[in-house]
């Protein structure tokens, strides 16, 4: 039942996906809407479907649509678009194999890395957040569900109204600082004209955006490295009291014992249900789906987080794994280049120094491209995907590449990024809705599993939808706008000399930003996002989130956190159900 649901679900989410951006340019998140379904699948009268009234369960529809609508919009058919705007229509079935190929390195990284000091799940991923608060509002029902339902009605409104309401819940869920410079990013682009200038020109955001990405890069290089050196300072101080014996046995005892990560040394006390730890790591190792709170499940009524979880806790994903993950995913990159290369006939139309050439810059661009989205997703819930392409795109004409390659190699680069930041979103839902569990770590682990395997399945799904439904919009003269921006960028090329010139110049303050925020903030990324995005009153709306959400904390204390949480939730949910209803006033 459940795996016919997820295709049902991520078919619904493909057609409203493709449909959504090749008419009106957006794109929706519908992982709000597969998790009520589920829900409302689950209260339906039937032996046969009470087992969706699982959390988990609902965490799994909503991660297997909201893949599914994701790729099928942002990363397929915006990727085969640009090579049949561009005139080689000849292209697109390569191209279709290049970003599934991206398409689906992406999600694998983002899978591996999710849980890092890089992409901490303690972070704010605030659609994931707003997703984890419906599913569990509708769960618990009482104040939350009644919180959460006005913060919904308000979302939608609001959609409706053309006011982005979602900023404003976002601003309620995010980092304060780097939600700051996002707002005033986003005013001085819709405000520039009273100054007398236009931030979005000149290529000015797409220079601080490169000054910006260029030392995220590098802050991330420099946190594994570093990490690595405490890891193995800690291992020759280990070392060193080992030989000198003077530790206790039951004080060694102790320490191993705390050291555990994500509680996988929990003792039978931790174990809210009361079962020996065995047995309930065995079930939560065993289970394809854990259970739901009618069947056994192990759920508590607190929020507290899970052991490991709590901040200065020790990730799920040490830097020795995540080093690995991001050098394989480079590997796997530059293999999908390979792969498109061939397919795409450049290795007749480029020499061999060429070819190896692009294929390298075409995995650093692609890795780099779905860190920065990534960065920017996890802090805000709003992701620059398409400025950061058009970074490369204007790289790539700087380096020379010819235009068919260089078409080829912003289709590819466009496929990462999306993807990354949508299982971000779903995987932060599912650890919210997990952390209660006991023991949390291997439940954890196998909760992230099955949430990458329905994302494997709406990925499945709308690339058969795409396959099928591309030549119908593509003769009707409807594609994604972005693609035409792109296209026209590679034919036209850099008309202005001074684009470099500018683009240097503005790299500098945006340099400057992002070393003032270090990795936790990401100042310089964030004001830069705001830059590149014209949202009529979303910056007003961040700075009102933000000024409101100070004054209620200092007035609630502590416990204001858990209800701004809830209309934050709300808020983001209704503007996502509101964007999905376009598709109907659209038609």
């Amino acid at each position: 039942m459940l795996c016919v649901l997820l295709v049902a679900l991520s078919a619904a989410g493909a057609l409203i996906g493709v449909d959504l951006v090749a008419k009106l340019g957006i794109s929706a998140n519908t992982s709000v809407v597969g998790a009520l379904i589920a829900m409302l699948v689950g209260r339906i009268p039937l032996p046969m479907l009470r087992s969706m009234r699982s959390v988990h369960r609902q965490n799994l529809a909503q991660s297997a649509i909201s893949a599914a609508t994701f790729a099928s919009s942002n990363v397929l058919l915006t990727s085969i678009a640009v090579p049949y705007v561009f005139g080689r229509h000849d292209l697109v079935w390569p191209m279709l194999a290049g970003s599934v190929a991206g398409l689906v390195i992406d999600a694998w990284v983002l899978y591996r890395s999710f849980g890092s000091r890089l992409l901490p799940a303690e972070a704010a991923w605030p659609p994931g957040t707003a997703a984890a608060e419906t599913v569990r509002a509708g769960d618990r029902g009482g104040k939350r569900a009644v919180v959460l339902a006005g913060g919904t009605v308000a979302g939608v409104a609001g959609s409706f109204a053309g006011l982005p309401l979602m900023a404003a819940g976002v601003a309620l869920l995010g980092n304060v600082w780097a939600l700051l410079m996002f707002g005033i990013g986003l005013g001085m682009r819709e405000y520039g004209h009273l100054f007398g200038t236009d931030f979005g020109a000149g290529y000015v955001p797409h220079g601080i955006m490169v000054g910006a990405g260029l030392v995220a890069l590098g802050q991330a290089v420099v946190l594994l490295v570093r990490r690595q050196g405490d890891r193995r300072a800690g291992q020759d101080a280990g070392g060193n009291r080992s030989r000198a014996g003077t530790a206790a046995p039951d004080a060694q005892a102790t320490a191993s014992t705390a050291a555990g990560v994500g509680g996988k040394a929990a003792t039978d006390a931790e174990v809210s249900d009361g079962s020996d730890d065995a047995t309930a790591a065995d079930s939560a190792t065993d289970t394809a789906v854990p259970a739901g709170p009618g069947e056994g499940a192990t759920a508590t009524a607190v929020d507290a987080p899970a052991p490991g979880t709590a901040a200065g806790a020790a990730p799920t994903v040490d830097e020795r794994t995540l080093r690995r993950t991001l050098v394989r995913g480079y590997l796997l990159f530059a293999a999908g280049a390979v792969v498109l290369a061939f397919v795409g006939g450049l290795v007749g139309d480029m020499s061999p120094a060429g070819i190896v050439g692009w294929v390298l810059f075409a995995a650093f661009a692609a890795l780099v491209h779905e860190l920065i989205v990534g960065l920017a997703a996890m802090q805000s819930g709003w992701f620059p995907a398409f400025a950061v392409t058009l970074i490369f795109l204007i790289a790539g004409l700087l380096l020379g590449i010819p235009s068919t390659p260089l078409a080829l190699l912003v289709g590819y680069v466009s496929a990462t990024g999306p993807a990354f930041a949508d299982m971000g979103y779903d995987l932060k839902a599912g650890w919210l809705l997990r952390r209660d569990h006991r023991p949390w770590d291997p439940f954890e682990r196998a909760g992230r599993r099955e949430q990458f395997r329905a994302a494997l399945i709406g990925f499945a799904v709308a690339i058969a939808v795409v396959a099928v439904l591309w030549q119908t919009y593509f003769r009707q003269g409807l594609f994604p706008p972005i693609a035409k921006v792109y296209a026209d960028t590679v034919k036209h090329g850099l008309d202005d000399p001074g684009v470099l010139r500018t683009m240097l110049l503005w790299a500098i303050p945006g340099a400057l930003l992002q070393l003032l925020g270090g990795t936790k903030r990401q100042l310089g990324v964030m004001f830069a996002t705001g830059l590149l995005m014209l949202t009529p009153h979303a910056g007003w709306l961040v700075l009102a989130g933000l000024a409101g959400r100070v004054l209620y904390r200092h007035y609630r204390g502590p416990r204001a956190d858990q209800e701004l949480n809830l209309v934050g939730a709300g808020l983001i949910a209704g503007s996502s159900l509101g964007d999905t209803s376009q598709i109907f006033r659209a038609r």
